[in-house]
Formats: structure tokens, C-alpha cells, sequence
């Protein structure tokens, strides 16, 4: 604007753009730095150990959305070879250090606190991009007219609208729609979306029924009351949003295993008294 150009609008394709660049030589360095052992490490070595690692991200960041959705999203392979490059050598590097002195499961008991809050903080990394990834390019909005009997289907989940029940609360009243949630026939959930109003206040507020999953989350809204006993409805599909804060939840953890790590902490002088 300063400039005579205009005011200009930065929305969301700009900070994923962004957040693509800026991610993409972190997760470099985050697979590769653990692996490098300064003035030790032979190149060939360590190429071959990176090669392997390469095809095994390529052709896991193109399976696996192809085997968990109805297709294949450029940005979300992206991310998927981000997250997956970070975790496979971050496993490599966590099986060699394991294995150095001592068989797996026993070296995996040697590996110091440090050690450890390394590994769980770039796994945690690793894990957000792929809540990201998933979230961002197959999430499903959308916004229905629904009466009693209605049924409406999202990415393989079928939606039935049962009924509009009556709801009273110590300060409140309104109603609460029950939404039953299936999928290739199973039933996986009943959704209650309610609609408040306060008497004190004299606000009406909304309350969106959620059922959450390890790989998916699914939410309703309930909406205005509309003419023949129908109902405006917003259902929300958001594959992996969940895993956006377990991987905050690694880090978190991965940093208090650091500090806890006793050959970090400062050690106190004694002092001798004199004879």
C-alpha cells in the first residue's frame, strides 16, 4: 500500500506456500544431521544410507495417500516426503546407535535422555507435517439442508439426520440434533449438535458435536430452523487434525527429556573448609 500498489490480501495459499519453503531444508537437515559423524563418516557410506532412505520416502509419500483416499494430492505428497524423510533416518540413526555397542533392545536402554528428547522431538516434527498435509488438502466442509430421514455422504462416512430433541439445562434451553455417523455399513458414531439459548444473556450459542479418531475427526453444527421442519447443518470431515498436536505433544516431551538429562545440568562447587 506504501508503495501505490494497492492494499493486498495475504490468505491461505501465501502461508502454505511459505510454510512449504520454509519446512523443506529443515526437514533436510533434521534426517540428515544425526546421521553425520564429523571427520568420521565415509561418503560413499553415508550416500548409500540416504539413497535407501530417498526411494523408501518416495514411494511411501505417493502409496499411502493413494491407499487412505480417494486420490492423490500434489501438496500433500509434499509433505508426506518431508515427514517421512525426517522418520526413516531418524530410525536409522536410532537403530545404529542402538546397535553400536550392544544388541537393540538393550542399546535402546544405554541411549541417554538427550539422545532420546532428540529422537522424539524430530519425530514430533515429522508427525504436525503430516497433520498438516492431510488436514489441509482433504478436509470436507459442507453445508446442508437436513430433516428427519435425511442422510448425506462425506469421504465414505454416511451422515442420517434421526431427529431434533428438546433440551433443558440449569441456565439454558434449546435443542440438540441426533446425527448417526456410518461407514461401509458400520455404525461409527452418534453426533449430538445443540442449539442453546441463554435466558440471563439472551444469546443463543451453538454447540458442534465432535467425534474424534487417531486418524479423523468428524463435526456437526447444528444451524437456524428452517421452513418444513429442516434444518441447517454444517458436517466437517478433517482427516488427521489430531496428529498436529500429538507431534506438539513429542516436541514438548522430547525438550523436557533433554533438560532432564543429567550431564546437562550444572554442577555445584564444593567448597573445602580449611583445616
Amino acid at each position: 500500500k506504501q508503495l501505490g500498489l494497492g492494499s493486498i490480501s495475504i490468505g491461505e495459499p501465501f502461508f502454505n506456500t511459505l510454510f512449504t519453503w520454509l519446512m523443506a531444508p529443515l526437514a533436510l537437515m533434521l534426517g540428515i544431521g544425526p546421521l553425520v559423524r564429523w571427520r568420521r563418516d565415509e561418503p560413499q557410506k553415508l550416500w548409500k544410507r540416504l539413497a535407501l532412505a530417498l526411494v523408501a520416502t518416495l514411494a511411501l509419500s505417493v502409496l499411502l495417500p493413494w491407499l487412505m483416499q480417494d486420490r492423490i494430492e500434489a501438496m500433500t505428497v509434499v509433505g508426506l516426503m518431508m515427514s517421512l524423510w525426517v522418520i526413516i533416518l531418524t530410525l536409522m540413526e536410532l537403530h545404529e546407535r542402538a546397535t553400536h555397542r550392544h544388541r537393540f533392545f538393550k542399546g535402546l536402554t544405554k541411549l541417554s535422555r538427550s539422545h532420546w528428547g532428540m529422537v522424539l522431538g524430530h519425530l514430533g516434527v515429522a508427525v504436525t507435517v503430516i497433520g498438516i498435509a492431510f488436514s489441509q488438502n482433504y478436509s470436507v466442509e459442507r453445508d446442508v439442508r437436513m430433516k428427519a430421514g435425511d442422510s448425506v455422504d462425506i469421504d465414505n462416512y454416511h451422515f442420517v439426520f434421526r431427529d431434533v430433541r428438546e433440551l433443558n439445562g440449569p441456565n439454558y434451553s434449546g435443542g440438540v440434533a441426533l446425527i448417526d455417523v456410518s461407514r461401509n455399513g458400520k455404525h461409527e458414531a452418534t453426533l449430538h449438535a445443540e442449539k442453546r439459548f441463554y435466558s440471563v444473556t439472551r444469546s443463543m450459542m451453538t454447540e458442534a458435536a465432535i467425534d474424534g479418531g487417531l486418524t479423523r475427526d468428524l463435526y456437526a453444527a447444528l444451524g437456524e430452523e428452517l421452513d418444513d421442519n429442516s434444518w441447517a447443518v454444517r458436517i466437517y470431515f478433517k482427516p488427521f487434525v489430531r496428529w498436529i498436536w500429538f507431534g506438539g505433544l513429542f516436541m514438548a516431551l522430547g525438550g523436557i527429556l533433554c533438560l532432564l538429562d543429567p550431564r546437562y545440568r550444572s554442577r555445584k562447587k564444593v567448597q573445602q573448609e580449611p583445616a
